[in-house]
């Protein structure tokens, strides 16, 4: 599988998107999802430029960190359990994954004494079931408590639609969370903000630009289908 050329391909249908939706390609940042992808893929893929990448396993992604060194940028994009935290502050740029108040406050406690921890609110907009994320109602309340712990640091929301066979299908879930986003800025004091929009993946992610996002999450068109 050639790197390169599905990293071109994902570039250039990410500066397509941007066109139609009047935007920028610079405010679109690309988070390479390596879960299951073994070290040697990634180090590829960091010669190619990318630095930014995104797991979903505390287990699986720990190693990799390790080898891989300060030159990659971490963000954590899976349900965290609480007692996974500890392994998580300080080798994680960004949380993307905060959807409940107990979670929140573990990160604040584990993060002190050192540099506050980025975070984003997952949402549920669909309310699945088997998925994570707070519920939209339940975004503000978050965004309160998460205002009082002094070692998180806000930064926007994440969602993760249902699969669609067209990718139209997930153009309202990501309107949604636009939408919530741009309702609740106005709640949110410095040094938090609501910027990011972390949504669109490999099926979905023009949609996603079009609506609004800043992170896409990309794993199988830039590594190929996922091994076990």
């Amino acid at each position: 599988m050639d790197i390169l050329e599905n990293l071109l391909r994902v570039q250039d249908r990410i500066h397509g998107a941007c066109h139609r939706a009047g935007r920028d390609p610079e405010e679109v940042r690309l988070v390479a999802v390596t879960k299951n992808v073994p070290v040697d893929r990634i180090e590829t893929a960091m010669g190619l430029g990318l630095r930014c990448f995104g797991e979903n396993y505390v287990q699986e992604a720990i190693p990799k960190i390790r080898v891989l060194g300060p030159e990659a940028q971490w963000h954590f994009i899976g349900h965290l359990q609480t007692n996974k935290v500890k392994n998580v502050v300080g080798s994680f740029h960004m949380i993307q994954t905060v959807d409940r108040v107990p979670l929140a406050r573990e990160i604040d406690r584990r993060a002190a004494g050192s540099h506050p921890v980025p975070v984003l609110i997952e949402v549920s907009i669909a309310g699945e079931a088997t998925k994570s994320g707070v519920a939209p109602d339940g975004v503000a309340p978050l965004l309160q408590e998460i205002f009082r712990l002094p070692n998180l640091r806000l930064q926007g929301l994440m969602t993760m639609p249902p699969l669609f066979e067209d990718p139209e299908g997930a153009r309202p879930h990501f309107r949604a969370l636009r939408e919530l986003r741009d309702r609740l800025r106005a709640q949110v004091p410095p040094p938090h903000d609501l910027e990011e929009l972390s949504m669109g993946m490999t099926g979905d992610f023009e949609v996603a630009i079009e609506e609004g996002a800043t992170f896409v999450r990309i794993g199988t068109a830039l590594f190929g289908p996922r091994q076990a």
